[in-house]
C-alpha cells in the first residue's frame, strides 16, 4: 500500500468517525410510525426511537430505503453512522436508491452538512484509488451524484486522478453509461425529483467527450468505444441529425460543443 492509499484510507476512517460523533444520540421522532406489514414490527420501530442502539443489517436496509417516513430526515440522522459505514464497506447494492434516500432527507440543509459532504468526498477518493473497491466506482459515483444533485465535484476529482487505476474505473463506467448517454438520458433511475436530469446528462456527456477518449485509448480501450465517447462531446443534433438536426456530416467547424439537447424517458431501473 503506497502513501497515497494510506492517506486516503485514513481520510475515510476519519470522515466516518466524524459522522459517528456528529450524529450520536439521534433518534426518530416519538410519533414516527410505519406499516408493520411492509416495514417492520413495533419493537423494531422502538429501536429507532432509542439512541445509539446498533441495528442489524436487514433492519438498517429497511429503514434507510423506506420512502414513507413522517420525518425522513430524523430517521436518516438516526441511522446515518451505520448507513455511512455500510456504504463505505460496499454493503449497499442499490447505489441510486441510497443516494436518493440521502437527498430526500435534505442533508445539504443540515448544520452537519459539511460532515456528510466530507464523508462522500473521502469515500469517492478512496474508491478511485483502489484496484478493487467494495463497489464499482460507477456505483459510488451514482450514490454521490444522486445524494448531492451534481456531477461536478465528483468529475473534478476524477479529472485530478489520471493514474491507471482511476482510468480502469473510468473505462468500466464509460461502458456502463454510454448507451444511456447516447440517448441523452442520465444513467440513473433514482435522481431526485428536484434535480435537472437533462443538465446532469449534458455535463456528464461533455466531460466524457473531453476527458475519456485520450485516457481510455492510452489504456487500450476498444476503438469503437473511444469513438462513441468522443461523439458524446458533440451536440446531440449533430450526433443524431435524423431527430431534428441538419445532416451536414459532422459538428460545426471549430470543434465539438460541450453539451446538447437532452430529453427522453428515464432508463430502466437496474
Amino acid at each position: 500500500m503506497d502513501r497515497a492509499t494510506t492517506a486516503a484510507a485514513a481520510d475515510l476512517e476519519a470522515a466516518l468517525h466524524r459522522v459517528r460523533r456528529a450524529f450520536a444520540g439521534m433518534t426518530a421522532r416519538p410519533d414516527e410510525s410505519n406499516c408493520p406489514c411492509h416495514w417492520g414490527s413495533e419493537e423494531e420501530l422502538r429501536l429507532l426511537k432509542t439512541p445509539d442502539v446498533p441495528l442489524d443489517p436487514d433492519l438498517l436496509h429497511r429503514t434507510w430505503s423506506a420512502p414513507d417516513w413522517r420525518d425522513h430526515a430524523a430517521v436518516t440522522r438516526r441511522v446515518l453512522p451505520q448507513f455511512a459505514e455500510a456504504l463505505a464497506a460496499g454493503e449497499c447494492d442499490e447505489a441510486g436508491r441510497a443516494g436518493r434516500s440521502l437527498a430526500m432527507a435534505g442533508w445539504r440543509t443540515w448544520p452537519e452538512a459539511p460532515v456528510v459532504r466530507a464523508f462522500l468526498d473521502a469515500w469517492w477518493a478512496r474508491t478511485l484509488e483502489r484496484d478493487a473497491p467494495p463497489r464499482p466506482a460507477y456505483d459510488v459515483f451514482e450514490t454521490c451524484v444522486v445524494a448531492s444533485g451534481s456531477v461536478t465535484p465528483w468529475l473534478a476529482a476524477w479529472s485530478r486522478r489520471t493514474d491507471p487505476t482511476a482510468d480502469r474505473h473510468l473505462l468500466a463506467a464509460a461502458r456502463w453509461w454510454v448507451d444511456d448517454l447516447e440517448r441523452d438520458e442520465y444513467p440513473s433511475y433514482d435522481v431526485h425529483w428536484d434535480d435537472d436530469e437533462e443538465e446532469l446528462a449534458r455535463e456528464l456527456s461533455a466531460w466524457l467527450g473531453r476527458h475519456a477518449p485520450a485516457r481510455l485509448a492510452a489504456l487500450g480501450a476498444e476503438p469503437a468505444l473511444v469513438d462513441r465517447l468522443t461523439m458524446l462531446g458533440v451536440p446531440s443534433e449533430w450526433r443524431r441529425p435524423d431527430e431534428g438536426g441538419t445532416d451536414m456530416g459532422g459538428p460545426p467547424t471549430g470543434g465539438p460543443a460541450t453539451g446538447g439537447t437532452v430529453g427522453g424517458n428515464r432508463p430502466p431501473q437496474r
